[in-house]
């Protein structure tokens, strides 16, 4: 397994030893001592989540309050998204920052995000399948989301047109000033 820290530290991109042949190919796309050691703390997941979508699909940004705040740890399965992550802790020093990493079933790539920030992805291949693990049960009261398209935020989506977004996600007025305190 290979770890690489992205401009935001705290945000890493895991990627999995894969034993390939003529057969297919195998590899661990978990292991709970591992992942530990790899982001220097203990994490307990609580729920997997699994979603499909088509292209075009843009979900997030979506983040949980404390003390429902999640940790998060994606990959996708099928197809192929634009995942990003904005730090929106209040005291961090790269609070409105954001990282954006293309996952897919072909790379293999994983993405862990911990709690403090905000998620979201855009489909990128025909459909994507994205499965992510969870820290925190889910929790309809501490939901937020920010704005996709949030000025402030300045995020790159490599977009062609408008994105499909849900009604939920056209009517949020969250910005990310406002930040959340862990």
């Amino acid at each position: 397994m290979k770890v690489t820290d992205t401009k935001i530290p705290d945000v890493k991109i895991i990627e999995p030893t894969v034993y390939e042949d003529e057969r297919g190919f195998f590899f661990e796309s978990f292991n709970h001592k591992k992942f530990e050691e790899a982001i220097g703390r203990e994490v307990t997941f609580v729920q997997d989540n699994h979603s499909k979508s088509s292209k075009g699909v843009l979900r997030g940004l979506h983040y949980q309050l404390p003390p429902h705040a999640q940790g998060k740890l994606v990959r996708v399965v099928q197809g192929e998204v634009f995942d990003v992550a904005v730090d929106i802790r209040k005291s961090s020093p790269t609070f409105g920052q954001w990282v954006a990493e293309t996952l897919s079933a072909e790379n293999k790539k994983q993405l862990w995000i911990p709690e403090g920030f905000a998620h979201g992805f855009l489909t990128m291949s025909d459909t994507a399948e994205f499965l992510y693990k969870t820290t925190s049960y889910y929790a309809a009261s501490h939901e937020k989301s920010i704005q996709w398209n949030d000025q402030a935020l300045n995020l790159a989506w490599p977009l062609e047109g408008f994105p499909n977004i849900s009604e939920k996600d056209k009517n949020t007025s969250q910005t990310f000033n406002e930040g959340i305190s862990l």
